[in-house]
């Protein structure tokens, strides 16, 4: 490309995130040291006229710092069109705001703008029922509204993950065995009497002991190493956010296997940077809105992933270039 990348983020309030752990600012660290111009942009900031995609932005620079890690210019409306590449870092919940949202990315899309990920692929890919599409790399899932069948596949499989949809977080998450009296309440709330789906897992008892891995993919090749989340003895939930020791360790054979099933599907699909969250050798979610991990696994193993994904852009940027006529 001629002169420096454009790029714009959207992604939630920047003065709240926790610069230590946030992902998006790794992000941006790594394009500002590629030379990219940097412009900021929260949901609320976005627009449709006549079918053109707007945002009212601001100029971004960010500092790797815990205390002073960002400043912004002065506000000026800009049709999106004007970016190379736009970064959609809002995080989940996954709501109707998030699907209009995407509607106006995919205009700024088609009028040449690199969306990542593609906004199409964030409307298709629910993190949870997206593991129906390679059902070889999971352990049994049921996605039902039927509190039967749900019973039906407790019996089976004699304790089962219980979790909504829409869930982020550990959010939600319920552990069911057999025999439980909680049982129908458990169902009941989920599925707010049978009117939602929810998601039932078998248990993997490798939770306790090796945790819940986030397996990064970034153009459809893992990163080197996955962060093992590994629950507290207090909980059964392998979240950060829910109290979980974040452990870094190299990738296995068996993480290799699934990154190469998953990962190039994905990324013909747009999807750039892709988490697959892996207990026990099988996928339990593929995180496409926002996937975290990044600053851990830099910091544990002196990698850069947002290096990688700032390679990543760079090279579709030049491809699209070359095809120009």
């Amino acid at each position: 490309m001629t002169g420096a990348v454009r790029l714009g983020v959207v992604m939630d309030p920047i003065g709240q995130i926790k610069p230590a752990k946030d992902s998006t600012l790794a992000m941006l660290l790594a394009a500002a040291r590629g030379g990219a111009e940097l412009f900021y942009m929260e949901q609320r900031h976005l627009w449709l006229r006549d079918g053109v995609a707007f945002a009212q932005v601001r100029p971004l620079a960010v500092r790797d710092s815990l205390t002073d890690w960002y400043s912004l210019g002065e506000s000026e409306a800009m049709p999106l069109s004007s970016l190379d590449v736009l970064l959609m870092r809002k995080d989940p919940p996954f709501d109707t705001e998030y699907v209009y949202t995407t509607y106006i990315l995919e205009r700024a899309e088609l009028a040449g703008t690199l969306v990542i990920n593609r906004p199409q692929g964030l409307r298709d890919m629910n993190e949870k029922v997206y593991t129906a599409w390679f059902p070889e790399c999971c352990a049994p899932t049921l996605i039902t509204r039927r509190h039967d069948d749900m019973r039906a596949f407790v019996r089976e499989h004699g304790k089962v993950v219980v979790k909504p949809l829409d869930g982020m977080g550990g959010r939600s998450i319920f552990v069911v065995e057999s025999g439980d009296k909680n049982e129908n309440v458990v169902f009941e709330t989920l599925t707010q009497y049978g009117e939602r789906f929810a998601i039932v897992q078998r248990y993997l008892p490798e939770i306790v002991t090796t945790g819940d891995s986030r397996v990064i993919i970034v153009d459809g090749e893992p990163v080197s190493h996955a962060l093992a989340r590994i629950p507290s003895a207090a909980d059964h939930r392998g979240n950060l956010a829910a109290g979980a020791t974040g452990v870094g360790r190299e990738l296995n054979d068996r993480d290799r296997w699934l990154a190469s099933v998953i990962g190039p599907r994905l990324r013909d699909l747009g999807m750039i940077f892709v988490g697959l969250d892996v207990i026990g050798g099988f996928v339990t979610e593929i995180n496409v809105t926002s996937p975290t991990g990044i600053r851990e696994l830099d910091k544990q193993f002196g990698l850069d992933i947002g290096g990688l994904l700032y390679a990543a852009i760079e090279r579709r940027l030049a491809t699209r270039q070359a095809q120009r006529p």
